[in-house]
């Protein structure tokens, strides 16, 4: 066996920067970047707003943050155990839609360039 030729079942070559360079400008990976952009943008506005508004509550509406709901349990404490409840919930929404909508086509496209090297 040469030093060119590879054994079954190992790794191909890794693409060179053209490559890269042509599939970055490929319509499937720039669909794939927008797919990811649809996601991502508005998931982040919508936390950074809620967290926003969590700091500006507790800021200036200290009455308010301070309302008990259940004996010691105030509003400022349910609304700041939310942020972490948010997190993992966005975190979920994110997992669940790389998996369905990302992941495929960035294996497609990973799939496609190795193949050309």
């Amino acid at each position: 066996m040469s030093t060119i030729e590879q054994p079954p079942g190992s790794a191909p070559h890794p693409p060179t920067g053209e490559q890269f360079l042509e599939v970055q400008a490929s319509p499937e990976f720039q669909d794939l970047r927008r797919t990811l952009r649809k996601f991502v943008f508005p998931m982040t506005a919508f936390f950074l707003l809620w967290y926003a508004l969590y700091v500006l509550l507790g800021a200036f509406a200290h009455d308010f943050m301070a309302t008990e709901v259940w004996g010691n349990i105030n509003v400022g404490l349910i609304l700041g155990l939310l942020q972490f409840v948010s997190t993992f919930v966005i975190t979920g929404l994110y997992v669940r839609f790389a998996n369905r909508e990302l992941d495929p086509r960035a294996s497609k496209i990973r799939e496609e360039m190795e193949g050309e090297a």
